[in-house]
């Protein structure tokens, strides 16, 4: 029987994403998809079982040992300063510390923390009915949307997809906003599911999904 064309271009998508040759937008998108779609996760499943055996062909090995070679590029041996003896090696520390000591002065502009960057997402719907709009500032996130409020006994619930695939639950979007603490880095996906009052009771996403986005600096 004759798959129809849908889940043909679903199998190879699956099978291309198992083997790595999607490129890195398609991956995270078929990666978040895998997430949320049982039936994609299924396909995702089966190809892994498939490929497993190729594995064996190709014993592992330990990585080259590169330090040795990055030291003496980095420190190259040197002849042995002649000792000093006296003033002169009193003249030669002092002039050592106060080099330090202004070189520290120089670099400590340079020697601090860049800042941590803004990561920020846009969530759509299909119909573009409901557009939320996501800002993490490396500790706190923020969450608005414009569109309708969810319906009477429901709840929109924000999740975070990692790099594991599993969804965990931000929070509850109530009259409009989250504002929530979280650990958060670029690349994860934001996804908004519609769920019964309250929110989910089982961990996971029990309603449709509604829309999904990834986390970018901004």
């Amino acid at each position: 029987m004759t798959l129809p064309l849908k889940d043909d271009e679903d199998d190879l998508l699956a099978a291309e994403y198992v083997l790595g040759l999607l490129a890195d937008e398609d991956w995270r998108a078929a990666h978040a998809r895998a997430a949320v779609d049982g039936r994609f996760a299924a396909r995702v499943r089966d190809w892994e079982v498939r490929l497993e055996g190729m594995n064996d062909a190709y014993p592992d090995l330990p990585a080259p040992d590169l330090m040795p070679q990055i030291e003496a590029r980095l420190f190259p041996e040197r002849a042995p300063a002649p000792r000093q003896s006296g003033i002169w090696r009193w003249l030669g520390a002092g002039s050592l510390v106060g080099a330090l000591a202004l070189g520290l002065v120089v670099l400590s502009p340079v020697l601090r923390a860049p800042p941590v960057p803004v990561l920020t997402a846009e969530l759509v719907t299909e119909d573009r009915a409901l557009i939320l709009a996501a800002s993490f500032d490396g500790a706190r996130l923020s969450l608005r949307a414009e569109g309708p409020a969810a319906g009477v006994g429901q709840d929109y619930e924000l999740w975070v997809i990692g790099a594991e695939g599993v969804p965990a639950s931000l929070g509850l979007l109530r009259d409009g906003e989250l504002v929530t603490e979280a650990t958060l880095e670029a690349g994860q996906i934001l996804a908004i599911s519609l769920e019964p009052a309250g929110g989910s009771t089982t961990g996971l996403p029990t309603g449709p999904v509604l829309a999904t986005a990834e986390l970018r600096a901004s």
